[in-house]
């Protein structure tokens, strides 16, 4: 996306974490963390960005989880959403609203999505088989029974999805299911539900789909190949008494919206619910009415076809609200060679490198780990390695050793740059272009990339000092002197800027002592010059280099 002077509204719509456990590195890295820098550039330009996303209440994963603990899903849910949301605030996330999907809004916005496809003339009643466990007499919904997979031949895969291939399922394609309550064999019985005509949206999807620009090859690939495949109508409700009950009563108890329609859902939800919040109830329309406005669904690839294909069917069967401007979905993080899953204990919690990382260590060392474009292979050697090396070594001893020598030769006060010449405005230039460059490939969600072209520009800025020497020309010439970490200094708040969306705690305190102003969201997306007579203020160590952990998990 080419930016304008016109502030744009864009939505920032971040996936929905299951409350059913710690998160863990290969979430932070897959839908997290991208997000938050996202918004933060637009920010920075003067957008008018909405971020909103929450805890998933109501996923089978927490009524899994609490039936193998013996507990209600209630206190798996009070457990796990405030440690998740402490993550968040921790790392420094700016959700507008982080929620849940137990609100009464979530609530209300279900229902209606529910009553405005039975209105539309896409929802129909059916009688289909089941899977039931007559160990523990209930239906299993889809994720207490797993399998093989059909298509790939996964040992593991899950109800509703295989996490081997991607392909999303139902229950009765997997081969040799089997029911995670009771390790039996389930059997089929019959059962009623409301089912969405998703068929009906495979022609207006697949034009549509060829119509968007700029997504990633992995994501539109996937999502023109599965439509092409043909969608087939898909349950709506199921048989669980944990959910959002239906706004009808013509099916009896115990069915409830399935949670992977309504989870999608919160986008919309937490929306009203934030402008309810700001005592504007019809402020998130400008975010979902407006045909000008952006929406970015931020997720990992296995929730490609609910964003990028059953989510957009949702909204036209809705009618009148914008469809995705881009689904930048990452690949997975992986740890030796194997995906992190929460439930399979692969990968630490995102809790545990907290406490073992400074917040910008840690979004730094993920976020030039991004897996864009290819899963990414990440240990604890490798993360702590990027930290010394590059965060440490390169930018933070770039910031220190500026300050330590303006400190050193003039009390700590920047002086007039006099006598500039090609080199001094050959680097200002230079850092003003990777700022531009910056601000492009972070609108374009080439987030690593981006971080990569930032962190270039300390290089420059070393490469500067090195041929100027100010340490040699202090002895000799004190006005050269003055130039040389002045401009430096400029070059340096330049680079703090491109970097503020990745590193935002020590970049406002860089900023800070370079007395430069920040407005709500942080810098605005330009090069701050640092005037002649400023003081810097105490800075101290950018980063602290870390040691190796012991193998503790």
């Amino acid at each position: 996306m080419t930016d304008t002077n016109k502030p744009k509204h864009i939505l920032v719509a971040v996936a929905w974490p299951y409350a059913s456990g710690s998160r863990h590195l290969g979430h932070l890295g897959g839908a997290y963390l991208p997000p938050d820098i996202f918004a933060r550039y637009h920010r920075a330009v003067g957008d008018r960005v909405l971020m909103v996303s929450g805890s998933d209440v109501h996923g089978t994963p927490i009524t899994v989880r609490a039936d193998e603990e013996g507990v209600s899903p209630a206190e798996i849910i009070d457990r796990y959403h405030p440690e998740i949301e402490q993550n968040w605030k921790d790392l420094g996330f700016t959700y507008d609203l982080y929620t849940t999907t137990g609100t009464d809004m979530h609530y209300e916005v279900a229902q209606d999505f529910f009553m405005h496809l039975f209105d539309n003339g896409y929802m129909y009643r059916k009688t289909t088989e089941q899977f039931y466990d007559t160990e523990v007499d209930r239906f299993l919904p889809d994720r207490y029974v797993e399998g093989t997979c059909p298509h790939c031949g996964y040992l593991d895969a899950r109800g509703d999805q295989c996490d081997n291939c991607g392909r999303t399922l139902d229950p009765i394609d997997l081969v040799d299911p089997r029911s995670k309550l009771s390790a039996t064999t389930p059997v089929l019985r019959e059962t009623e539900h409301y089912y969405w005509k998703l068929s009906a949206f495979q022609e207006p999807l697949l034009e549509w789909l060829n119509t968007r620009e700029g997504w990633r090859p992995h994501v539109i690939n996937f999502a023109i190949g599965m439509v092409e495949d043909g969608l087939h109508d898909r349950a709506f409700t199921r048989d669980l008494a944990w959910g959002i009950p239906l706004p009808v009563d013509d099916l009896g108890e115990g069915k409830s919206i399935y949670v992977w329609w309504e989870a999608v859902m919160g986008y919309l939800s937490a929306s009203k619910e934030w402008a309810r919040l700001r005592g504007e109830p019809d402020a998130w329309k400008a975010w979902w009415e407006d045909p000008d406005a952006e929406s970015y669904y931020f997720i990992g690839k296995d929730n490609v076809p609910f964003h990028a294909i059953y989510w957009p069917a949702l909204l036209l069967g809705y009618g009148g609200l914008n469809l995705p401007t881009d689904v930048p979905a990452n690949q997975f993080i992986t740890f030796k060679g194997e995906k992190g899953s929460a439930s399979r204990g692969v990968g630490r919690s995102i809790s545990w490198y907290i406490d073992h990382f400074e917040p910008d260590a840690l979004r730094y060392a993920v976020a030039i780990n991004f897996p864009e474009s290819n899963d990414t292979d990440i240990s604890d050697e490798n993360l702590i390695g990027r930290v010394n090396d590059e965060l440490v070594a390169t930018w933070g001893n770039l910031v220190n050793r500026v300050v330590a020598m303006t400190g050193r030769y003039f009390d700590g006060i920047t002086q007039e740059q006099v006598g500039l010449d090609e080199q001094d405005d050959a680097l200002i230039a230079s850092i003003d272009e990777i700022l531009a460059e910056v601000g492009e490939m972070i609108s374009d969600v080439k987030l690593r990339a981006g971080l990569q072209r930032a962190m270039a520009g300390a290089q420059t800025v070393n490469a500067y000092l090195n041929e100027r020497e100010p340490w040699r020309t202090a002895k000799t010439d004190t006005a050269r002197t003055g130039t040389t970490l002045g401009v430096a200094i400029d070059a340096i708040t330049g680079i703090a800027v491109a970097l503020y969306p990745y590193l935002p705690f020590t970049t406002v305190r860089l900023l800070e002592a370079c007395s430069v102003p920040m407005g709500e969201h942080g810098p605005s997306w330009d090069r701050p010059a640092v005037p002649a007579g400023t003081r810097l203020g105490e800075l101290g160590p950018m980063y602290a280099k870390m040691e190796p952990f012991a193998d503790d998990k």
